[in-house]
């Protein structure tokens, strides 16, 4: 039996530079963080007195004969990849699917770090973002960026950068106290309704193409960030001001982004003393991040009291193995 652990993310700046059809030409660019909320994925091989030969455990319980019958994609698609056979699966998590916070992709990449784990291998962090994609993008023909494999897989607070033919992963290099004080100044509200991403990332990726001038834009803002973050001596509020602005930008990118009851929300954390915030992931529900100083933190979470607050810590370890038993396994004879 194998248990995997892989944080979720927030994506602050960068969002859409990471589709390939914007990084292959120009380049992408990111600014992230995975923090302490998990997914958790248990694999281990079926025991042979069903009349069954795989389960799948996630919002619905799947039993079939075949892989061929496995309803759910990712699970169907990496079964196949690596060659898995008579599994159980089983899925929970800390925080709802279709969220913005790249619950697909934790997934995606805990489950094929169990599947490595229990044919005994090792698998690396770059791998696991590296196959995730591929998973996700081709094998299930899914629209989207590649931003959330990558985050998950290495975790921690980084800048991510791709290209037509490379990935790369830098860590912010920021002072414990300004780490600390961001980490208390950003508060976390879930708006109550999900939305399938992979739905606004189809229209954001036929969007890619007229808003290259806005997707630059918003990836130099990422090093302004960055700059605003590793900078001694320059005001952590300024980040909340970029958050501000993203969001503006990233609404123009395309309309399911936002609808009237988001900007609603939106428009009352500022009144109440949010700087800045942003909806995490592909935008139409999920949750909204916002930058507010501690002293006013108090009279938003009033004026936001029926949206869920959630409490967070960075975290900094991605995909990890936490309990690890590999199995022999042997196909039986016909």
């Amino acid at each position: 039996m194998i248990i995997t652990k892989t944080p979720f993310r927030m994506s602050f700046f960068g969002g859409g530079t990471d589709y390939p059809e914007y990084y292959v030409e120009h380049g992408g660019s990111v600014l992230s963080t995975t923090f302490d909320k998990y997914c958790y994925v248990t694999v281990r091989h079926l025991p042979r007195f069903f009349d069954y030969t795989s389960q799948i455990v996630y919002s619905k319980i799947e039993r079939v004969k075949d892989i061929d019958e496995i309803e759910h994609p990712a699970v169907r698609e990496a079964m196949r990849f690596l060659n898995m056979q008579e599994l159980q699966i089983t899925y929970d998590a800390d925080l709802p699917a279709r969220s913005g916070l790249g619950t697909s992709s934790s997934f995606a990449v805990g489950m094929l770090n169990a599947f490595h784990a229990l044919k005994g291998q090792y698998a690396d962090s770059m791998k696991l973002a590296k196959e995730a994609i591929y998973l996700e993008r081709e094998l299930c023909g899914e629209d989207g960026g590649v931003q959330d494999q990558v985050a998950v897989s290495f975790g921690g607070f980084n800048r991510i950068a791709f290209s037509a033919d490379s990935i790369s992963v830098q860590p912010v290099v920021i002072s414990t106290e300004k780490k600390q004080r961001l980490n208390e100044n950003l508060m976390l509200f879930f708006t109550g309704f999900s939305r399938f991403s992979k739905e606004i990332a189809k229209e954001q990726k036929i969007a890619t193409k007229d808003k290259i001038q806005v997707l630059m834009e918003m990836k130099q803002l990422v090093y302004e960030a960055e700059s605003v973050l590793t900078t001694k001596g320059t005001e952590l509020k300024e980040f909340g001001k970029l958050l501000d602005y993203t969001w503006k930008l990233k609404r123009g990118i395309a309309r399911s982004i936002s609808n009237s009851i988001l900007d609603e929300i939106y428009d009352c954390a500022i009144r109440n003393g949010a700087v800045g915030g942003k909806l995490l992931g592909a935008g139409g529900g999920g949750f909204f991040i916002f930058y507010i100083e501690k002293e006013r933190q108090d009279e938003l979470r009033n004026a936001l009291q029926e949206l869920l607050y959630i409490p967070f810590a960075f975290e900094n370890e991605g995909s990890r193995v936490l309990y690890y038993s590999p199995e022999t396994f042997e196909l039986e004879r016909e």
